[in-house]
């Protein structure tokens, strides 16, 4: 009896919540809504100690809070979410810890191609960005998997960075701007050489412009974010988007990231509806 009384209590309270939001999603929806959100999920390995927990706990708490994030994202009408989820300098961790983190990416990406997900639910297409190459068999082919088992869905998108910088992504892109332009240098038929036909095919050669590194980019399939969090009070962006997040909000809120709460996401989206006309206005300007 106490059972089912107190399941009717949350079941109550799961309703009254659920009905909240989505009449405080209706108010946010009059303004400008974000249509690509980052995040730096910030803070497990803090919050494994705070709470005395291990810290392979701590990352499974960060991801509860990212399948609720994920959630309201998607209800809300947010197209595009990317996570930071390991940066190539995380390889440099101690070597259990990587290995436990390897195995956790892969039992939460089999968790999200399972009938019923949040993948299933929003019809959420997944991209793994970042040098694949560096991953180990496992989660490479785990990853590759989940892109090939999403590429139908349309509604929405999750990517996931790993082992992933900034840093690596613009040479990446640079390299691959160059070979291209070489192969279209190759094709106008200029010799080594022969320097008095070159002299005047030098003129119209390719030349590489910030459209082709942008092509490039692993991040060339969405959008510009339009917010970046960062939890755990930290301003930095450590090797993380550099490149799109020229006008972009940044909010850093002192929570940890499996505190990470559905007020803290209001509040970013209230932070990016204020500064939303700025921000629009400055990429005019650009």
């Amino acid at each position: 009896m106490e059972k089912a009384r107190g399941d009717s209590a949350s079941q109550l309270a799961g309703g009254m919540g659920s009905f909240l939001r989505k009449c405080i999603f209706s108010i946010l929806s009059v303004g400008p809504l974000p249509n690509h959100i980052a995040l730096i999920m910030d803070g497990n390995r803090r919050y494994a100690k705070k709470q005395n927990m291990a810290e392979v706990a701590g990352h499974k708490a960060g991801f509860i809070a990212l399948m609720k994030l994920l959630s309201h994202s998607y209800e809300l009408g947010v197209k595009y979410v990317t996570v930071y989820a390991f940066s190539i300098d995380n390889f440099k961790r101690r070597p259990d810890e990587v290995n436990s983190l390897m195995a956790l990416i892969v039992e939460k990406i089999e968790e999200l191609l399972n009938e019923g997900s949040i993948v299933s639910q929003y019809d959420i297409r997944m991209y793994f960005i970042g040098n694949l190459k560096l991953l180990n068999e496992p989660v490479r082919v785990a990853a590759e998997r989940a892109m090939a088992a999403t590429a139908n869905n349309t509604k929405a998108a999750l990517l996931i960075c790993v082992a992933y910088t900034s840093c690596d992504e613009i040479v990446h892109a640079v390299q691959e701007s160059c070979k291209a332009k070489w192969i279209e240098t190759e094709a106008l038929g200029v010799i080594e050489g022969n320097h008095e036909e070159s002299k005047e095919k030098q003129l119209v050669l390719p030349t590489v412009k910030v459209l082709d590194i942008e092509k490039h980019m692993y991040m060339s399939v969405a959008p510009e974010p339009d917010i970046l969090i960062r939890t755990s009070g930290e301003n930095r962006l450590s090797n993380f988007l550099l490149w799109q997040t020229t006008n972009c909000p940044l909010y850093s809120p002192t929570a940890l990231w499996p505190e990470f709460s559905f007020w803290h996401f209001l509040w970013a989206v209230l932070n990016f509806q204020r500064s939303y006309q700025y921000f629009e206005k400055k990429k005019k300007q650009l």
